[in-house]
């Protein structure tokens, strides 16, 4: 009778005894990377607005299932143990600067959820690290000194960012972790969540205590050489994972390339070195990573062919399809994406089985009007700006229409899964044939080419076509490496132009190597 009376009373008490909560963190972020030479500003609008609060079943249905930095925070949760508060997560299309407008509107909704949100343990901020507010040189930075501000120091804050981030010392002093993706193209997203959320574990727990150092050479490193399974990049980066991998004192290792576009005083590479206590190792890892940088100044000199001579080149390759990158139109940097200096070339120099894609909603609405089977005349492209070609007329027909909605199964720049074009034209130029067509898509919106399904999508076998032109830097490799016989970069002009001799800096740091005045 008494061990039944035990047996009873320790099951009331297990009843009557709440479930241990789970440390509480927020998750919260304002993303864009911002090209100083762009004159079109990001605006509320391009945020989508101001985005409604979700809940945590929300926002782990909406990403999930992707492989984003955000979908890596929802994955480390489960794993450590935390639960996880959704505040505001934004990102808009690269462009120009972010309006003050939308910064304030923004950052004073955040702000206000996160102070409305249930006791807090930690804070987790999905940020770019290359946002560019009209009022401020870093976005980044900024978001992260409010958010330090309204917190204290206690409040465990971990920051993560895109590889290209142009990283300041301000954000490392506000900072507890920070995190930048290592891998271009940014395949490791979901990776760095996870390794973010594990360290804000063992920070609550008391079990770690994170102390970190930036490094910054004095240089650019050219969007050129940033591809990090490639040299001069790929030893760099295989040594932050190793001094990862074995040494139990680093939490964190980050070496960046940094975002040449954008014309503020910290642009350029970063080592950042985080470690359990132990600044001493910070500050000597990250900077002999930093030297590594700096060794390889002499392996980044800019060759890339003229759009002419790329097109030529691509013409007189036996394989296909070749692609032609276009990186002074890179949509993933903050261009238009209705350059016309390739598209030109193609047609002077009469080159046959091309695709291309221009985002021209102007464009898109004729052929939409005119209807599949039905003769298009319409000069395209060149319109948003003097800075990428003038507008090249096209004869062909609408050969179909599309919603220009498109999904990537296989983990791609940027984690991204689920895509849209706009609506999309696609045009059979004429003077091509049937076999061996030319292909021009008018999109209604800019769309990064990180995903071969863009053009499979709508219906064109790109193993049958000679040439692709792709709007980007090293981003679009991931998926295009796997089909092309060969990628050719292009020195093409435009807001992204590869040689930053093109640009007026005014802000950089004086001195900085690989600025294009050496």
């Amino acid at each position: 009778m008494a061990l039944r009376k035990s047996i009873l009373l320790l099951v009331l008490l297990t009843v009557a005894l709440p479930a241990q909560q789970k440390p509480r963190v927020a998750v919260a972020g304002i993303s864009h990377e911002s090209n100083s030479f762009n004159v079109n500003p990001a605006s509320l609008e391009d945020f989508g607005g101001v985005p409604p609060q979700q809940t945590l079943a929300e926002f782990v249905e909406e990403n999930g299932n992707s492989s984003s930095t955000v979908a890596g925070y929802i994955a480390g949760a489960q794993q450590y143990g935390l639960e996880l508060y959704p505040t505001l997560v934004t990102r808009a299309t690269p462009e120009g600067p972010v309006t003050a407008a939308a910064f304030e509107t923004l950052m004073a909704e955040m702000l206000k959820r996160l102070k409305a949100a249930p006791k807090l343990d930690g804070i987790l901020l999905a940020l770019h690290g290359a946002m560019v507010v009209e009022t401020f040189p870093s976005g980044d930075a900024e978001l992260t000194r409010r958010v330090r501000e309204a917190f204290g120091p206690d409040m465990p804050i971990i920051v993560t960012h895109d590889f290209h981030a142009n990283v300041t010392p301000d954000i490392i002093r506000d900072s507890d972790v920070l995190i930048t993706f290592k891998e271009n193209p940014h395949i490791d997203t979901k990776d760095r969540g996870v390794q973010a959320a594990k360290i804000m574990a063992g920070m609550i727990s008391g079990e770690i205590h994170p102390t970190q150092t930036l490094i910054k050479p004095p240089m650019v490193y050219n969007i050129v050489f940033q591809h990090t399974k490639a040299e001069p990049f790929l030893p760099i980066t295989n040594e932050s994972r190793r001094l990862e991998a074995e040494n139990p004192k680093i939490l964190a290792v980050s070496v960046s390339g940094g975002y040449q576009y954008a014309d503020v005083p910290w642009m350029g590479p970063t080592a950042v070195v985080v470690t359990d206590n132990d600044p001493d190792l910070a500050e000597r890892e990250a900077k002999r990573l930093s030297d590594m940088l700096w060794a390889t100044r002499d392996k980044i000199k800019l060759t890339e062919p003229s759009p002419a001579e790329a097109v030529k080149m691509a013409m007189e390759f036996e394989g296909r399809p070749v692609g032609l990158i276009d990186m002074g139109d890179n949509i993933g940097g903050g261009t238009p994406g209705d350059s016309t200096f390739i598209l030109e070339e193609l047609v002077k120099q009469n080159a046959q089985g091309w695709v291309m894609v221009i985002a021209d909603p102007a464009a898109y609405a004729v052929a939409e009007k005119a209807g599949v089977g039905e003769p298009f005349d319409m000069a395209v492209g060149g319109k948003t700006d003097p800075y990428h070609g003038k507008p090249v007329r096209i004869r062909g027909h609408v050969r179909s229409l599309h919603v220009g909605k498109y999904m990537e199964p296989e983990v791609r720049h940027g984690g991204g899964r689920y895509w849209s074009m706009g609506k999309t034209a696609v045009i059979h130029v004429d003077g091509s044939t049937l076999d061996e067509p030319n292909l021009l898509l008018l999109t209604t919106e800019r769309s990064s080419p990180n995903s071969a399904h863009q053009i499979i999508s709508n219906g064109i076998y790109v193993e049958r076509q000679k040439i692709i032109v792709l709007k980007g830097a090293i981003a679009p490799r991931a998926a295009w490496e796997p089909l092309a016989a060969k990628l050719i970069p292009v020195d093409s002009p435009g807001a992204t132009a590869v040689n930053p001799a093109h640009f007026e800096y005014k802000h950089v740091r004086p001195g900085l190597f690989g600025i294009g005045k050496e």
